[in-house]
């Protein structure tokens, strides 16, 4: 039997205002003063001096404000590492990533990119990156996607939505600082933790279940129950346990793997820009064939936080479109294999697929 050996974050600090550390963390990894920090920080910021005012700007760093309003693309990436190496005359001292997992997958993807050469969709796929990223930090500003801890950078290529799946994609640092997510809108917060939820509910129904999963799965699952069906929480309290849910559910999968909503809405994202926390939700919210329990637990939820799902994404697309959306889902087999098991091809057939996606 050959067991993975699975990298983990190797330094986290957790604690509101810990993002005031980031300083001095970052600091002793400083090449010299023409080495630079850059900062990739989601565009909600701009103008934000609460956040953009604690950087620790010095010598040449530079900030780099991007929009997350669409999903990462390779394209995306390969743009930003030629920008940095034509505007520095020396290869950055790290990448530094600040807001949601589009930002956090951003620079886990354009620090591998800076000592990897070719192009970003080269590497999409397991284990294909060759040679160790440059130090890389993640400050996750919204909480669920697991993007902080997870081995994987999701993007979306020329032909497929997919991670660079390697060793070296983990972050050397997180800064986990629950009072960083205190403006995040309700419909996203809501999304976002149920990306969260959804992961757990993935992984502990899955044939890759193992203790090691199932511990952090479980973990994060009751974490997720007293979140968005306990009225009693204090914000500060909900803030800080969502960050952990957030953590255990990027664990718990990456000692397993997710099923079926996340392959279906790597569909919807690749054909349709749908956003991954609400296209999850899209699809999850059909389930209840696959995760009985689990989609009752959404439902309750979603009733719970007064949330309307978009209806009707499918009804207009042409077949040509809807057969990209299978094919896509399809092509996840890692995922499916969890889901339903070494047999899946002979439960899932592109008919009830196609069934499936023109309900959403």
């Amino acid at each position: 039997m050959n067991y993975r050996n699975y990298p983990m974050v190797s330094r986290v600090v957790f604690g509101r205002g810990s993002f005031d550390q980031l300083s001095d963390i970052i600091e002793p990894q400083r090449l010299n003063t023409k080495a630079p920090f850059i900062y990739l920080v989601d565009d909600v910021f701009k103008g934000n001096v609460w956040l953009t005012g604690r950087v620790p700007l010095a010598y040449n760093d530079k900030m780099l404000y991007i929009s997350a309003q669409e999903e990462p693309k390779t394209s995306q990436v390969d743009d930003l590492v030629e920008s940095i190496i034509l505007n520095h005359s020396e290869r950055p001292s790290g990448i530094i990533g600040i807001g949601g997992g589009t930002l956090l997958d951003l620079a886990k993807a354009v620090a591998i990119m800076l000592t990897n050469p070719g192009e970003a969709k080269d590497y999409q796929g397991w284990d294909l990156v060759k040679n160790p990223a440059i130090y890389h930090v993640g400050v996750p500003t919204i909480s669920g996607t697991g993007a902080e801890v997870s081995r994987t950078t999701v993007l979306t290529g020329p032909d497929k939505k997919l991670g660079i799946n390697s060793d070296y994609t983990p972050f050397d640092q997180v800064i986990l600082d629950p009072e960083l997510t205190k403006d995040v809108p309700k419909d996203q917060w809501f999304y976002t933790g149920m990306d969260c939820f959804i992961h757990c509910v993935e992984s502990l129904n899955g044939t890759y279940l193992n203790a090691f999963s199932q511990s952090y799965g479980e973990k994060a699952f009751e974490l997720c129950e007293d979140i968005f069906l306990n009225g009693d929480l204090s914000i500060e309290d909900a803030q800080d346990k969502l960050m952990m849910a957030s953590w255990h559910g990027g664990m718990s999968i990456a000692y397993s793997q997710v099923g079926i909503a996340h392959a279906m809405s790597y569909g919807l994202s690749y054909v349709l820009g749908t956003k991954h926390g609400i296209g999850n939700c899209i699809v999850f919210d059909h389930l209840e064939e696959f995760y009985p329990e689990g989609v009752a637990l959404f439902k309750k939820m979603k009733k719970k936080h007064h949330i309307k799902l978009p209806q009707g994404l499918c009804l207009n697309l042409e077949d040509s479109e809807l057969d990209l959306m299978i094919t896509i889902a399809l092509s996840l087999e890692p995922l499916w294999e969890n889901a339903l098991g070494k047999r899946w091809k002979t439960i899932i057939t592109r008919e009830k697929l196609k069934s499936l996606y023109q309900k959403m």
